[in-house]
């Protein structure tokens, strides 16, 4: 199922207002709610049961646009961010600037960050303006989904905005830390995931 021209504007509304939605990636079915809203990301939490101090990725709709919010980041960290996004990656960069604690829980040191390769199906939400906290759209420690109906029915009806996108590639995002990169020259893969580690080291090879 593809989405309408109306889906970006419902999210970033259910976003203004204080809602958790369910919402397709370029990997699998996430939730996401405001991460500025505390109130917010506790009730994610609570519906997929996620232990309170793991911490959770913020998401930009466009590399530009989370380049242009964390200024504060060196340029290796660029060079790098824009070889791997937008893309099937979660990477863990130093949050020089104390952005989103709703979102680094016990962690304030470290933001994950996410921008998805949104095309085909997916291409609606390239336009949302706003960053999202984001988790999986399971419940905690179970299997990620693939298909809007693989999503557990609590998350989907304790959501106030579930958007189909179909069936995705099934497969989480590659997790690279950053955070020794512009000290140490050195960055790592946590959890190899929709982006072979060889892929990773092949374009992280020219930052």
């Amino acid at each position: 199922m593809n989405l309408d021209g109306e889906a970006a504007k419902q999210l970033e509304r259910c976003m203004a207002e204080g809602g958790v939605a369910v919402f397709p990636s370029d990997t699998v079915y996430g939730l996401c709610c405001d991460p500025d809203d505390e109130r917010a990301t506790r009730r994610l939490y609570e519906l997929k049961g996620r232990p309170a101090a793991r911490a959770c990725a913020v998401m930009f709709f466009s590399l530009e646009l989370a380049l242009a919010t964390l200024e504060e980041l060196h340029d290796a960290e660029r060079a790098a961010l824009h070889a791997l996004l937008p893309g099937p990656v979660t990477a863990l960069i130093s949050n020089r600037g104390g952005r989103y604690p709703s979102a680094c829980r016990v962690d304030p040191a470290t933001l994950g960050l996410r921008v998805p390769a949104l095309q085909g199906a997916l291409a609606p939400l390239a336009g949302i303006e706003r960053p999202v906290l984001q988790s999986s759209a399971n419940l905690s420690g179970e299997p990620d989904a693939r298909r809007l109906e693989d999503v557990p029915q609590q998350l989907r009806d304790g959501a106030d905005l579930v958007l189909d996108g179909g069936e995705l590639p099934g497969t989480p995002s590659t997790v690279v830390d950053l955070r020794d990169l512009d000290s140490e020259g050195r960055w790592h893969v946590l959890r190899e995931g929709a982006l072979p580690r060889e892929s990773v080291q092949e374009l992280l090879a020219v930052v």
